[in-house]
């Protein structure tokens, strides 16, 4: 690095850790957060903890956090909402709810107050384990302690349900979201699109399309090609061709494909 003009510095060490994290080496990320500090003179800082915490999570390691933590606090490192997030999210991967407590009261200890992007975390790794309805739950939890909930409240829950197959549940949410005055972002169209499609609810699907496209926005193409001949397989052609046009209209690729599946369209 040096014969490159690169200093070696903590940026370089968090930098190479991050790649590692990446690349799903934890063995060789580990290595590097051990020898290295000692060898180049680092002192690791709230990054450097940061990266190693998300890889011991990500690797489903989750318990050599503790030893993190535990090292940061006799470096004077503060850890911070992301720290936590990490280890929650990790700890909820591997099912250890105890330590998913510990973790909060860790929180406490730092007098750090418990926010939406916490409990977006909490909310996501329930969702992730075909929990949503214990996370809708907590989602409930929160609203009625005054907390506001936000997009990606909401987009977690909506996922988790569609995954889960419960179309009205997530449905559901979506009006929850839209009547607490959020705007839903592309994301959440795209999976209710989607996930309508899948379950064959056209009409729904439709409905949600249009609500998309109001917005500015199109799903992507086999999620359109899934609409619209969906829409035909239940005698709604004149509805699939007004798709067709308007998908035409707002996106120049893909024309001929297009061009084909209408031509197929019962006449």
């Amino acid at each position: 690095m040096e014969k490159m003009g690169i200093k070696r510095t903590e940026r370089t060490l968090n930098a190479l850790l991050f790649a590692c994290v990446l690349a799903k080496n934890y063995g060789e990320m580990k290595r590097i957060f051990v020898e290295f500090p000692k060898k180049y003179g680092f002192v690791p800082n709230l990054d450097t903890y940061n990266v190693v915490i998300k890889g011991f999570c990500e690797s489903g390691s989750a318990s050599s956090v503790y030893s993190i933590l535990d090292e940061m606090k006799r470096n004077n490192v503060k850890p911070n909402a992301e720290s936590f997030g990490n280890c929650i999210s990790g700890f909820y991967k591997e099912e250890k709810y105890e330590d998913v407590g510990k973790m909060l009261e860790m929180m406490k200890g730092y007098k750090m107050v418990t926010g939406i992007s916490t409990y977006n975390v909490r909310i996501q790794s329930l969702c992730k384990l075909k929990k949503s309805g214990e996370a809708k739950a907590l989602l409930d939890g929160i609203l009625s302690r005054g907390l506001k909930a936000n997009c990606a409240t909401y987009g977690h829950l909506i996922l988790g349900f569609c995954k889960e197959g419960n179309l009205e549940e997530a449905k559901s949410m979506f009006q929850k979201m839209v009547n607490s005055g959020l705007k839903p972002d592309a994301e959440c169209y795209f999976t209710l699109v989607y996930y309508l499609c899948q379950s064959r609810d056209f009409e729904a699907a439709l409905e949600m399309y249009k609500k998309c496209l109001a917005d500015g926005w199109v799903p992507n193409f086999s999620t359109m090609k899934s609409l619209v001949e969906g829409l035909a397989s239940i005698s709604k052609v004149d509805e699939a061709r007004e798709v067709i046009a308007q998908v035409k209209e707002k996106i120049s690729r893909n024309v001929e494909k297009w061009n084909d599946i209408e031509e197929a369209l019962p006449k």
